[in-house]
């Protein structure tokens, strides 16, 4: 499940990953990013992970066709929370990636600690 959460950020696109994610949650989170780009040019990343299950094909399609379209040079900084070490790894990895784009990983308990590292210019 996806849902989307407010963090008094205008140009965030912030949302919480719990379980499984289908291919309607995608096609909001990603209608709600489209939106933001919209108003803002730019946007900022804030994906609170407490559990991650599976994610439906149709959802991975959406993804896909999102990136294709749309692209990641939109995105100036990303907080990820999560108490998973996996994740942690993989955003150290994106970050080294994707130069571009700032990314930092908090542990869940240090939720004002990402507001306020997208909060920075």
């Amino acid at each position: 499940m996806i849902d989307l959460i407010d963090i008094g950020i205008d140009d965030a696109l912030a949302f919480r990953v719990e379980g499984s994610i289908t291919k309607d949650e995608m096609t909001t989170v990603l209608n709600h990013a489209r939106e933001k780009i919209e108003a803002h040019d730019t946007i900022v990343l804030f994906e609170q992970i407490d559990s991650f299950g599976s994610v439906e094909m149709g959802a991975l399609v959406e993804e896909f066709k999102y990136l294709f379209e749309v692209g990641i040079s939109n995105i100036r900084k990303a907080a990820v929370l999560t108490d998973k070490k996996w994740v942690t790894k993989v955003v150290a990895l994106e970050d080294k990636v994707f130069k571009s784009i700032e990314m930092k990983c908090f542990p869940i308990s240090e939720r004002e600690a990402a507001i306020a590292f997208l909060r920075e210019a």
